[in-house]
């Protein structure tokens, strides 16, 4: 009787353990905002907000602020869900992002905030989070991006930068996303001068090993407007080569990062504990398993490294064809030459035989004059 006694009062005290967490998440939801208790989702959109909400339940997974009227994100403006996971800001009015907005969002995958008036970006933004796959800028007025911003993009499978003001993109920043899939780059006003060469070589290497990319339109030089960067034939920078060392240091830098790039391969493989794996295994505890499948395919096709012979025989061949054309002006100036002395010898040739010609003539009229007074004086003497 008593064993049954303490079965029930541990049921009950279990039972009310359930109704408190239960009300205490249902009183935790902002009144602007719907949520589900079971998803832990949080579903802000389009209520008009001009700031973060208050009293969000600090277990909060999806948060969703789309289509509302924030102005601004300020220091730590999501301290209270530490825990999320997707955050979604699309389609406000944010003009200004504190460097220490997202501070404390260690388990951030998924950021959106397009369709807003950014201009930049501060390095420190994403300062510590690593879990990062899916990030989405486009539509903004972003001018560039930092390139110190990598680092927390490391994991980074989609990034959006479409409909931007975008001119050029580091490449050192694009180099470090090794797990990126698909980029978009559409609609930006790209100058397709000798600054951009990095990144159309960049882009050939994304493409051959499986990326997606939309398109890079020149804006500028007028020469090249309107044309895709990924279709401008490298002769057309070739004057970067005569006035300036770009083109050499963007493909000593593209094969330098190959190098230290399979270098690092071989090293994640010779020490399978190392952080570069343990990466993608929270990126799968994040995602159900979801994300971590995609993450760790990467890593096992790393090593055969296909890129690198077409790379080779591309510089093979950019050394070849330099070497051809050269050989070709050295024999077409050597040609000029020979042509030159010819043409000299027999000029000279010839007026040497015009003025023996000329001296022949005129000695052939002094005797025909010598004959014809001969001729006069004999018949005068008769």
């Amino acid at each position: 009787m008593q064993a049954a006694q303490g079965r029930l009062a541990d049921m009950r005290v279990v039972l009310v353990c359930a109704l408190l967490s239960l009300l205490s998440l249902s009183h935790a939801c902002p009144k602007e905002c719907s949520c589900n208790g079971n998803t832990k989702v949080v579903d802000c959109r389009g209520r008009g907000l001009y700031d973060i909400p208050k009293r969000l339940h600090p277990e909060t997974q999806e948060l969703y602020l789309q289509d509302n009227r924030i102005r601004g994100l300020g220091s730590m403006a999501f301290r209270e869900i530490p825990l999320v996971r997707i955050l979604d800001l699309s389609n406000n009015s944010i003009t200004t992002v504190s460097p220490t907005a997202l501070l404390g969002l260690r388990a951030l995958q998924r950021l959106s905030l397009a369709y807003n008036s950014l201009r930049e970006l501060d390095k420190r933004l994403l300062g510590p989070i690593r879990t990062l796959s899916h990030l989405d800028l486009s539509h903004n007025s972003l001018w560039g991006l930092p390139g110190a911003l990598g680092e927390s993009l490391r994991n980074l499978s989609h990034l959006g930068l479409s409909h931007n003001k975008l001119t050029r993109l580091d490449r050192s920043l694009l180099e470090v996303l090794t797990h990126l899939d698909s980029l978009t780059l559409r609609n930006n006003p790209w100058r397709c001068d000798c600054q951009l060469i990095g990144l159309k070589l960049w882009l050939e290497t994304f493409i051959y090993k499986g990326g997606v990319v939309d398109e890079v339109i020149c804006t500028q030089p007028e020469e090249m407007k309107n044309t895709d960067l990924q279709k401008v034939p490298y002769q057309l920078f070739h004057i970067c080569m005569t006035s300036s060392y770009h083109y050499l240091f963007a493909n000593i830098h593209h094969l330098e990062n190959e190098r230290l790039l399979r270098g690092h391969t071989h090293g994640n493989h010779a020490h399978p504990s190392s952080h570069a794996i343990h990466v993608p295994m929270a990126m799968g505890e994040g995602f159900g398993g979801g994300g971590g499948g995609g993450g760790s395919g990467l890593p096992e096709c790393e090593p055969k490294q296909r890129h690198r012979p077409v790379n080779l025989r591309h510089a093979i061949a950019t050394v070849i064809i330099t070497g051809v054309v050269c050989g070709i002006v050295f024999l077409m100036m050597l040609a000029a030459a020979v042509y030159g002395c010819a043409y000299a010898a027999i000029m000279a040739k010839y007026q040497r035989e015009l003025k023996k010609n000329e001296e022949l003539a005129a000695s052939k009229g002094a005797d025909h004059a010598k004959a014809d007074e001969k001729e006069l004086l004999e018949n005068a003497i008769a």
